[in-house]
């Protein structure tokens, strides 16, 4: 499994960014995935998972503002984040696995690099 992340940046308080990341080296109807964050001195936290049947788990802290979705026609996997907050800023990781190991277990820095975003006023 390779996964690539891309789309982080700088952003003000309230703005928007989509992230992106690319799969690659398995079949990517056959596993579920999600993204991953980690603030500097935080623990790594579950930010988004989507099945391959397309149903959906958002973390609290998320919810109603971050929206997962992916495009199997190109293997990539996306997350829109809208109305974003300080509290946002963390490097952002994508996973693939299946949902219970996703659900159990924390994913950051274990496949690709990561990208940083950074919410300020």
């Amino acid at each position: 499994v390779q996964l690539v992340e891309s789309g982080g940046g700088s952003v003000q308080i309230g703005g928007s960014l989509r992230l992106s990341c690319k799969g690659s080296g398995f079949t990517f109807d056959y596993l579920d995935m999600g993204w991953y964050r980690q603030a500097p001195g935080k623990e790594c936290e579950r930010v988004a998972i989507i099945s391959s049947d397309g149903s959906t788990v958002y973390g609290e802290t998320v919810r109603g503002r971050f929206t997962v979705s992916e495009d199997a026609a190109t293997t990539t996997l996306y997350l829109q984040m809208n109305r974003l907050k300080p509290e946002d800023t963390a490097v952002y990781y994508c996973a693939a696995n299946r949902m219970s190991a996703l659900l159990a277990g924390v994913w950051c820095n274990r496949y690709g690099q990561g990208t940083q975003v950074t919410v300020s006023s």
